[in-house]
């Protein structure tokens, strides 16, 4: 028999404002609370994402709808309930209502009885489970919370300045609700640890425990057993009544635990992300009172120190250079299952191997599990909003931000161990962060501290993602300094706006490649036209105004203007929409590149890089790699180019040649092929270099001279090829020999966020590029459910076809088809040359081909 049942309580909610709910001294009847004037809903769920879904407020995204939305509706409790189906068999059993997050506080009632009150759920971070076996019953039950928003000085959700606040303050029942039945032992906490042989990497030794709880009134015996594929253990286990235990399978008291050849996790490009599946189950009487699943993967994590400044980490031993985005939910959180999948593919697609959740982000699990499965590592802490009094909205203490009363301190150790536990049998998880801007005050460290050592030793903590510069003092002093771990070893000194290209390869002071940059960027990254007309009125779209500036950041970044000024002086003022967002793909791709390409190039002293943001809460100007309708920008096939394992990179600063290989193995017999154009596309320099590169490695392989014949633009195209004469990366750069001047000296006032030009680049002549006709055929494949497109382009010109950019759409509605998974986009081929570029999708109706360029006809 088994008595193990999950139910997820998702469905068949409903939703409204504690001003309209009849209420009969404290309790919610059936009539009342499923009545046909509430708002249909699901869980997870927001107030605001309900009332969108029912239309109340439709396109809240668009233009400046956002702000007609008043928030005093949110300023009340709401009521969430539903109701779900038992059989009697069922309603007999023992049972655990949990809950994975509320936002903010909540009374919740069962049936009529308060089984949760605001003391007991307080807290968006905050998960809780509640006994309600006495409160079920056979048939229809009746679940009704009441769901307090936040306020503040709450420590809720936030976005800080890459967006407007929900007007709801994302007050709801924001992640699962779940009943659990069992049979009276209640297997919580499952947690497997794993430890490697990083000289070997041939064994791993795994440590499962759990904590068993008797919920019954009698004495339960039984057995702990435990599979992990063909693998057997289990244990003997006696429970008093209402007793608990915590039970531990080591290796060394279970062979079985002793994995030979362990089949290892690893981040992409690096090796395979391998996962075991545990299945646990307490037995008693041929009766299964109870059961878990959960996935692992077997990997070590470790933290090292790059010449005593700079902290780093190593998976299985090996070092990885971290490239990461910032990641960020849906405003309303209304992600679907289908866009986070969709996003965990585009990062892996521009060849990322980390994201960095700045809050513990996710309605449940999923973005985790993908991560997971695709070897995507995780970094995961709190949201720096805390730390401030614009976002707190009360006085915070300047060193330690917002959590540092003892009442605080307790409320956050405590989410901290709940978020702990929900998630650590992560693999992709290899670090937590505990503070963002700041450093925890110590009392709260210590409370960290010993939940790692009692909950999660598999993976080092950061204290803070703020940071160290390259003359071995820490930026800030003490303020990023804790009095228990010391220095943080990462920096986080922007930049955050419109920042040249040779910044990133000269810059040793600031946010230039040394060291973990935890988060930093180039600014805006605008998206492409058919974004802008999904986001903008359309009266408004031209010339650029308060509309645009409304879906920029926030205080320092709520416009373009440092974005339209470097367009305006390196590619010339656009005279139209179209015109500006030619240019602004093309400053997009020119901007990001080189970020992730200087962090490559000096891999020997760098140790990370995240660009701030990888994607977008609502559709947006700034800092996004793809935006919000899963559009990627230029700046997305930019970061794909330069973060291929095997490349050949332009160094801006000295003006060399690179070949970086990020595999973990010696790469030989390759040649690189450079080629230098004019802007008339005439052949300057041709020359080919043999090359042979050790793992993780980087070198210049050849320094450019000054040439004859160049106007003040010109283009170095870059060809790597493998032994059997096959082309395995191509580059391509568009150059000024008019360099930029970095003002390292001009006033920015209190937040430095980013380095200005006192001169910009020249790259006006791409202007009067002439006009060629590219050749172009397709064709349509099935692949099981998902479609591919293969286009054949060539360039029958005397000169290079710059940029071209490839589109699918719809053919019956002219809408793009998205996500779509390019191969290569804004490519650029060179006199004769043809290429042939392919992407997948998933679309039911006819699609369409477009083919755009910068200079096609």
């Amino acid at each position: 028999m088994h008595n193990s049942v999950k139910i997820a309580l998702s469905d068949n909610w409903r939703i409204q404002s504690s001003n309209k709910v009849s209420e009969k001294g404290g309790e919610i009847s059936t009539e009342s609370s499923i009545s046909n004037n509430w708002l249909t809903a699901k869980v997870p769920s927001t107030v605001l994402s309900t009332l969108v879904a029912n239309k109340v407020y439709e396109n809240p995204y668009f233009g400046e709808n956002l702000k007609s939305i008043p928030t005093e509706l949110f300023k009340v409790p709401w009521w969430y309930a539903t109701n779900f189906e038992l059989t009697q068999e069922q309603a007999n059993n023992f049972a655990r209502l949990n809950f994975d997050g509320i936002n903010y506080k909540a009374n919740v009632w069962l049936n009529g009885h308060l089984i949760a009150n605001t003391k007991a759920i307080d807290g968006a971070f905050r998960i809780t489970a509640f006994n309600v076996s006495d409160y079920l019953i056979r048939g229809t039950n009746v679940l009704a919370i009441e769901v307090i928003p936040p306020k503040p000085g709450d420590f809720s959700t936030g976005f800080v300045d890459w967006n407007p606040a929900p007007p709801d303050g994302n007050m709801g029942v924001f992640r699962p609700v779940t009943l659990h039945l069992h049979g009276g032992v209640h297997i919580e906490k499952p947690f497997v640890q794993t430890k490697v042989n990083l000289e070997t990497l041939k064994e791993a030794h795994l440590t499962v425990s759990t904590e068993l709880i008797n919920y019954s009134d009698t004495v339960i015996s039984g057995d702990l057993i435990g599979t992990i594929g063909t693998i057997l253990f289990k244990k003997k286990i006696s429970l008093a009544p209402k007793d608990k235990e915590l039970v531990i399978f080591t290796s060394t008291a279970f062979s079985e635990l002793h994995f030979k050849e362990p089949k290892l996790w690893w981040p992409i490009h690096l090796g395979n992300p391998d996962l075991y599946d545990l299945d646990l189950k307490f037995v008693a009487s041929d009766e299964v009172l109870d059961e878990t699943q959960l996935r692992f993967g077997i990997r070590e994590i470790e933290d090292y120190w790059l010449d005593d400044i700079h902290r780093g980490y190593k998976v299985n031993g090996k070092k990885v250079l971290i490239k990461g985005g910032g990641w960020t939910d849906d405003m309303l959180l209304m992600d679907t299952d289908e866009s986070i999948e969709a996003q965990v593919k585009y990062v892996k697609q521009m060849n990322l191997n980390c994201i960095r959740l700045e809050g513990f982000w996710g309605k449940d699990h999923k973005l985790y599990d993908l991560c997971d499965q695709h070897g995507i590592l995780l970094m995961v802490g709190w949201s720096c909003h805390w730390e401030h009094e614009i976002h707190m909205g009360v006085p915070v203490n300047e060193r330690f931000g917002g959590v540092y009363k003892p009442k605080d301190i307790a409320h956050i150790a405590q989410a901290w161990e709940d978020q702990v536990i929900w998630l650590r049998n992560h693999p992709s998880i290899f670090v937590w962060t505990v503070a963002s801007d700041k450093v925890p005050i110590t009392e709260l460290e210590q409370k960290y501290i010993d939940t790692f050592a009692k909950y999660d030793p598999t993976r080092p903590y950061l204290n803070s993602t703020g940071g160290v510069g390259s003359d071995q003092h820490v930026i800030g002093s003490e303020d990023v300094i804790s009095e228990i771990s010391g220095s943080s070893g990462v920096k986080m000194l922007g930049p955050y706006a419109y920042t040249a290209p040779v910044y990133w390869f000269t810059d040793t002071k600031l946010g230039g490649a040394y060291g973990f940059n935890t988060e930093t960027g180039p600014g805006a990254q605008v998206p492409q036209l058919e974004s802008l007309k999904r986001m903008i009125p359309k009266e408004q779209l031209w010339p650029i105004g308060e509309a645009w500036n409304y879906h920029c950041g926030r205080y320092e970044f709520a416009d373009l203007s440092r974005f339209t000024k470097a367009i305006e002086e390196r590619y010339g003022t656009p005279s139209s929409l179209e015109e500006f967002d030619k240019k602004a793909q093309a400053m997009n791709y020119e901007l990001m590149r080189p970020m992730f390409e200087a962090f490559q190039v000096y891999k020997k002293r760098s140790t990370g890089v995240i660009q701030w943001m990888l994607n977008a809460a609502w559709p947006k100007m700034y800092w996004q790699l793809y935006d919000y309708y899963l559009n990627p920008t230029a700046a997305f096939y930019a970061t794909q180019k330069a973060c291929k394992p095997l490349s050949l990179i332009y160094n801006y600063g000295d003006k060399h040649i690179y070949a970086v290989n990020d595999h973990t193995y010696r790469v030989e017999n390759l040649e690189a092929q450079i080629r230098v154009f004019s802007i008339n596309s005439e052949i300057l320099l041709d020359e080919k270099v043999a090359i042979n590169l050790e793992p993780d490695s980087s070198k210049s392989i050849l320094a450019l001279k000054e040439l004859k014949g160049l106007t003040t633009t010109y283009f170095i195209d870059l060809r790597l090829i493998n032994k059997d004469g096959v082309e395995i990366n191509n580059n391509f750069y568009w150059l000024s020999t008019k360099e930029e001047v970095l003002d390292y000296g001009a006033d920015l006032g209190d937040f430095a966020f980013h380095t200005p030009s006192k001169e910009y680049a020249d790259l006006t002549e791409l202007n009067h590029l002439p006009k060629v006709h590219l050749e172009e055929t397709h064709h349509f494949e099935q692949e099981g459910e998902t479609q591919k497109i293969e286009v054949q382009l060539k360039n029958n010109n005397n000169y290079i076809a710059f940029l071209i950019n490839l589109k699918l759409v719809d053919k019956v509605t002219d809408n793009l088809i998205l996500p779509i998974f390019w191969e290569d986009n804004f490519l650029t081929l060179l006199p004769g040359e043809e290429r042939t570029i392919s992407a997948t999708y998933s679309f039911k109706g006819e699609a369409q081909l477009k083919v755009e360029g910068w200079n096609l006809l």
